[in-house]
């Protein structure tokens, strides 16, 4: 497929409609579907939309293709090769546990035996609703120590939206390849083929899973026309095909969160040309323009939100993507860190790299943590204790420099994978980093007052 040091070229713009021809006149002109395409090509439409969703909302991309996708043999479950197992799409008493306690995992290393590519190396950790409900989101991680080889990977239940922690992924898609390195993200949506190579070797890192619906761009409301995720910044790649003939080619597709697989004798990189506004894309997380309190107090996260996948409840996300990059804290006299919190949404964060400012142990990059709904959490105890004995620190500006965390959250209450809750990576001391959160409490004489109270 390409080394990784090959010169790729990319679309710029979220949202728009695109197009793009790896043979010059490939494309059709003034049609979707003519008689007879260019070059003896194949018509075939991609919709991430139904038919008759609103024109502003609706997404499709035609792709010009060698041969059509349809041409392979039957499907048939992966689960029989005992593959897959780790992978869940419905979230319920049969798969899954429900708890409301503050979760912890250290990293996970990449084990250099047996084989794992991206497809057997992603895991399940927690999620909520139904794959074939069309409604619910699931967080996944991965770790792969081999590149793919002869397959390609399609999810049917809906958009990966991928964060590499170590390691870069070389991904070739049916509308061309990208390079996304750690501080980067790339969207797949539903239904495209794919396949992840590992140029760097051993790879790690995140995958949220939004069923029906996609990822956009969050309104910016007060802040204006410009801030935050500019839209001109996400990268579309370029049409890139292979027209090798390849028996026992596998498409292992993602259906209902279990894995089936069908062979067909070609690539599914066959697409020669494109157009359309369903496509691939990444984005370099050091481009977000970060807005932040200037006099007083800590901000609410969300101000943080880079890519928001909306409910038809305004204001109440199925899943938001949150960062928490580098940045001047400024606020006067004012506990900067984040605040102690009890949350109607749930909150799943990992560490791409650095130090979290809410955590100054445990929390490591490549861990993860997860506060459900109405579970409170917070700055541990070193942190807290830290912060409040700097008070004349305080008083000047800081730049937050030499980290990069993120959030999952959800108005959905996920419930946790077996595995993710035996798993030996899990913290099992997580809560004692807030037991030592002690009482300061004096009345106004600097007493501590009675355990009666004042009269």
């Amino acid at each position: 497929m390409g080394g990784a040091d090959e010169e790729l070229r990319y679309l710029s713009g979220l949202g728009n409609t695109l197009s793009s021809e790896a043979v010059s006149g490939s494309l059709p002109v003034g049609q979707n579907s003519p008689l007879v395409c260019p070059l003896g090509l194949y018509a075939e439409q991609l919709s991430g939309t139904s038919f008759t969703t609103p024109r502003a909302h609706n997404q499709r991309t035609w792709l010009y293709r060698i041969k059509p996708s349809v041409t392979h043999e039957p499907f048939h479950p992966l689960q029989e090769q005992g593959k897959g197992a780790r992978l869940v799409g419905e979230f319920d008493r049969a798969t899954t546990v429900a708890t409301p306690t503050q979760l912890r995992w250290r990293p996970a290393e990449v084990p250099l035996d047996p084989p794992l590519d991206f497809i057997h190396g992603l895991y399940t950790i927690c999620g909520a609703g139904s794959s074939f409900l069309r409604h619910g989101y699931a967080i996944h991680m991965y770790a792969a120590n081999k590149s793919m080889d002869g397959c390609a990977f399609c999810n049917a239940d809906g958009d990966f939206l991928i964060v590499p922690q170590q390691g870069r992924l070389l991904i070739t898609t049916e509308c061309g390849k990208m390079l996304v390195s750690p501080g980067e993200i790339v969207v797949i949506p539903q239904g495209f083929r794919f396949a992840v190579d590992l140029p760097d070797g051993p790879s790690r890192g995140y995958v949220s899973e939004i069923f029906g619906t996609h990822f956009q761009l969050p309104d910016l409301g007060p802040i204006g026309a410009n801030g935050l995720a500019s839209p001109r910044d996400f990268l579309s790649p370029t049409a890139w095909f292979e027209q090798a003939h390849r028996p026992g080619y596998t498409i292992v597709q993602k259906y209902g969160g279990e894995l089936f697989a069908a062979t067909q004798d070609f690539s599914p990189f066959n697409v020669v040309a494109w157009h359309g506004n369903y496509v691939p894309y990444k984005y370099d997380l050091s481009r977000f323009c970060p807005f932040n309190t200037v006099l007083f107090d800590h901000g609410d996260p969300s101000v943080n939100t880079v890519l928001t996948a909306p409910t038809d409840k305004p204001g109440v996300a199925l899943l938001d993507f949150v960062i928490f990059p580098p940045r001047w804290l400024v606020a006067e006299n004012t506990f900067r860190p984040p605040y102690y919190h009890r949350n109607c949404m749930s909150e799943f964060m990992g560490l791409i790299h650095g130090i979290y400012e809410a955590k100054a142990d445990g929390f490591l990059p490549g861990g993860a943590s997860l506060h459900s709904c109405m579970t409170p959490h917070g700055p541990d105890t070193k942190t807290y204790e830290a912060t409040i004995s700097r008070a004349d620190a305080n008083k000047e500006p800081l730049r937050l420099s030499g980290t990069l965390a993120f959030m999952f959250e959800s108005s959905l209450i996920p419930r946790v994978c077996r595995w993710a809750l035996e798993s030996p990576c899990r913290d099992l001391d997580y809560y004692q980093c807030w037991i030592g959160l002690k009482s300061h409490f004096s009345d106004d004489n600097g007493k501590e007052p009675s355990a009666a109270g004042v009269n």
